[in-house]
């Protein structure tokens, strides 16, 4: 039987299995939903093992459990380890839905439903296509999963489990089905991400609010030092004027420059979506590389000073600002970090003091499009899909992928089928059933060719 007729058949299975796990509301970030984290662990146990896995348990982490099964075929033959999440967003607000969000309704199409793409959705592609090749007695190389609970809130968990269980998920290679394509006539796989640092910063000029009458004109501002020093930090050519920071900055191949040209992409459209007339960044670089395989730096809040109603006429004693960097791979968030607190440290003037707080940071991550798993993948998009996909760097960061590559030391293919209208995260969450089906057939045929290199 082939994979379209199979899932013909168990379509409906497929979707009540879905909807059983819909139905847990698994939300990490709510401590009030600790049991429904255990009992969706436990139903992907049961889901896995039924799938064809020899063996599935719950396992511990710091935090919530993760679900972790394997199928052995040979123990010469390389190893997939397929990951996903099994934790979903908050629903709030709940009355913009249109029907229940953890009740999945079938409209127009669609899977409705909070998880019914992130991840729950995407996860059970992976199963599906998992059970196809083993009841088919297709499979020809060893399966492992994990699946974790804590995703939706970082992962704070995740990197200490892959510490202390390096052994056991020891693989080839790494699939994972949590992002998203271009279109749903535009499949893609996403190649690369970037990571991220971030900083609070505090500047104190005097020891009080000044009567700004009285001081203003003798005494430093601490908000315009702020915006002074924030200034430079990129220069006219957009730019980061921070020493070293491109030091380990590898510059995109001409032909993966000209692949990111070849992306359907309308300036003018971009645009008018989010209410600007002109675009801004670092020069030599178009639109799309600027956002997905370049560096950059934002201002992500500042505050000081009077901000209430009417007027206060101050000088204020202290300013504030978060800041960022979108790093790419290769700059370590560490070192960039500690390069960004030397910097503005350094120039900061005698006339305010300034404190820099390092906060949460995460490497990027490139997937060579050679991989022959990558490849693999490739051909089970151009199957299913009926073309060949884009390969797209994202702008956003994963931290776990590239925990995944700095403690494991395996490399991660991004075979996600998402699409931006699924609203993940936000009110009416959906899936289409057509990707649905797809997404089972391209992950079957990744399976096969991988199979093939085995």
């Amino acid at each position: 039987m082939d994979i379209k007729q199979y899932i013909e058949k168990n379509e409906t299975r497929f979707l009540d299995e879905l909807f059983s796990l819909i139905r847990i509301p698994s939300i990490s970030a709510l401590p009030q939903h600790k049991d429904d984290m255990l009992a969706c662990a436990e139903r992907w146990k049961q889901l896995l093992l039924e799938a064809g896995a020899d063996e599935a348990h719950i396992m511990p982490s710091q935090g919530n459990p993760l679900v972790y099964a394997e199928k052995r075929v040979n123990p010469e033959a390389p190893t997939v380890l397929v990951y996903a999440h099994y934790d979903v967003m908050p629903a709030e607000p709940l009355e913009l839905w249109k029907s229940q969000p953890f009740e999945p309704e079938v409209r127009d199409g669609r899977i409705w439903a909070r998880g019914a793409d992130d991840d729950k959705g995407q996860a059970m592609i992976q199963a599906k296509a998992f059970e196809y090749m083993v009841r088919e007695g297709l499979l020809r190389h060893n399966v492992k999963f994990i699946f974790e609970g804590e995703e939706e809130i970082g992962s704070p968990s995740l990197n200490a489990f892959l510490k202390e269980h390096k052994e056991l998920l020891k693989a080839d290679v790494i699939l994972v089905s949590d992002t998203s394509m271009l279109g749903a006539d535009l499949p893609s796989l996403t190649t690369g991400l970037r990571g991220l640092a971030y900083w609070e910063i505090e500047v104190t000029g005097p020891n009080r609010d000044l009567h700004s009458g009285h001081f203003g004109g003798a005494v430093a501002n601490p908000i315009n030092t702020l915006c002074e020093m924030l200034a430079k930090v990129i220069d006219e050519n957009g730019r980061i004027t921070i020493p070293h920071f491109y030091d380990d900055v590898e510059e995109v191949s001409p032909a993966e420059r000209d692949m990111i040209a070849h992306i359907p992409f309308d300036e003018k459209k971009y645009m008018e979506a989010i209410g600007i007339k002109a675009l801004k960044g670092e020069k030599g670089y178009s639109t799309l590389e600027r956002n997905s395989c370049r560096p950059s730096f934002d201002v992500c809040g500042i505050w000081g000073g009077y901000t209430g109603e009417g007027s206060k006429t101050v000088l204020p004693s202290k300013a504030y600002a978060k800041v960022s960097c979108r790093l790419v791979p290769h700059q370590n968030h560490e070192t960039i970090s500690r390069l960004f607190v030397e910097y503005l440290e350094s120039t900061a003037p005698d006339y305010v003091q300034v404190k820099v707080t390092p906060m949460h940071g995460g490497e990027g991550y490139v997937c060579p499009i050679t991989l022959p798993a990558y490849q693999a993948a490739e051909k089970g998009f151009t199957v299913a899909f009926g073309k060949r996909p884009l390969a797209v760097r994202r702008g956003g960061s994963i931290p776990i992928i590239s925990d995944f590559e700095q403690v494991l030391g395996i490399k991660t293919v991004l075979m996600g089928f998402g699409l931006e209208s699924d609203a993940i995260h936000s009110p009416n969450e959906n899936f289409s059933l057509d990707i649905f089906r797809k997404g089972i057939e391209a992950v079957v045929e990744f399976h096969k060719e991988f199979g093939k290199q085995a």
